[in-house]
């Protein structure tokens, strides 16, 4: 059977084709060209820096460099247009509305399991594969998504929009690893990414400074900070460059009248441009215990009453409860959350699997709903 994988240039996909080559498996690879660093050149400055230039090059080459040594094929194919009208568009208008999006959970449903398998179907191949610290079950009833083995590494976060059928075309080689075993075996087979630091942060903005690139495409609005009262304490730079929860970048402390504990941000007010603050990590205002989650995907058959659900990255599991309010909209309910934000993902569990996910609109403690 022909299994077409996405090769990055990182460990992970490289191991992935070593274990998908010795399951016997015909295998090409795709490396997927998904942003134009020549955009991040012309609106943040140098290209002679070497910070300044996007390491998508660097990255082709080490996958190449893996494809040679493992005699597979490599294809390098572009998914610029793509990624900007479905994934960055996306991630701006998030953004204009003062939410926080997840930009990786959109790359996942629209590049890497939409168009890239579009494009890997096109090579006549059986299934495509992507290294993700992911497992799926094939089964007669549908294809179901498992947390990955190394519960540090887990990645069905991320992949919480794909659906029943987008699974049945997909592999994850070493969703049943641990991150060390992925390293001894690239090790073992002498690859280039052997050691390779892995990516972290948003691909198209690398190591760039975040609040600077956001500048280049969305206008700052400057306005006041504020506490719950409306004393105003400062000045904020943008509701963009904010989320809730949020201690780095308020540069307030020290102040007379006030404790020395550090200020965090804990809710927004749209309507006024006005960033709300408070003091203590465990601020009441910053935890709810209800929450509307919007544009759901549910793999498998949909049901209502008590699962789990992570509200962020790496957050352990918190006990919720389900009510569907249409057929996408989740009323979600659970006890004394922190930082639970408008933008980010709510995504379900039931043991192993992971049940899909949504977008997090509203939230409440309560019948008060939070200024987020």
């Amino acid at each position: 059977m022909k299994v077409i994988l996405g090769l990055s240039g990182g460990v992970d996909s490289s191991v992935a084709a070593i274990n998908l080559i010795n399951e016997g498996y015909e295998v090409e690879a795709i490396f997927m060209r998904n942003w134009d660093s020549a955009i991040n050149n012309d609106v943040l400055g140098n290209p002679n820096d070497p910070m300044d230039v996007c390491p998508q090059e660097k990255d082709y080459m080490d996958a190449l460099a893996v494809a040679n040594k493992l005699g597979i094929k490599l294809h390098r194919v572009d998914f610029v247009s793509e990624y900007w009208d479905r994934v960055f568009s996306y991630f701006l208008d998030e953004y204009k509305n003062g939410r926080t999006p997840n930009p990786d959970i959109m790359c996942n449903k629209e590049i890497k399991f939409k168009a890239f398998l579009d494009y890997a179907l096109s090579l006549g191949c059986d299934y495509i594969a992507m290294g993700h610290y992911a497992q799926v079950e094939h089964t007669e009833n549908g294809s179901f998504l498992v947390r990955g083995a190394d519960d540090n590494k887990d990645q069905t976060y991320f992949l919480c929009q794909l659906t029943s059928k987008q699974l049945e075309k997909s592999l994850f080689p070493i969703g049943h690893m641990q991150k060390s075993e992925v390293r001894e075996i690239a090790r073992k087979y002498d690859l280039i990414t052997a050691n390779k630091k892995d990516s972290t942060g948003i691909c198209f903005i690398g190591e760039r400074n975040f609040n600077q690139f956001l500048k280049n495409y969305l206008p700052a609005k400057p306005g006041k900070m504020v506490m719950l009262d409306g004393t105003v304490m400062g000045e904020h730079e943008g509701l963009m460059y904010y989320t809730i929860g949020q201690r780095k970048g308020i540069r307030i402390g020290g102040l007379d009248g006030y404790s020395n504990e550090p200020w965090f941000v804990i809710g927004k007010d749209l309507l006024k441009n006005e960033l709300i603050i408070g003091q203590g990590f465990d601020h009441p205002y910053v935890y709810s215990n209800r929450c509307i989650v919007k544009n759901v995907n549910f793999i498998g058959e949909k049901f209502e009453g008590e699962c789990t659900a992570k509200f962020r990255y790496r957050q352990p599991d918190n006990d919720v409860r389900i009510k569907w309010i249409d057929d996408t909209t989740l009323e979600v309910t659970y006890d004394h959350v922190r930082a639970v934000t408008p933008g980010q993902a709510c995504v379900l569990y039931k043991g192993k699997y992971c049940l899909g996910g949504g977008t997090i609109t509203d939230v409440f403690y309560n019948d008060e709903k939070r200024k987020y």
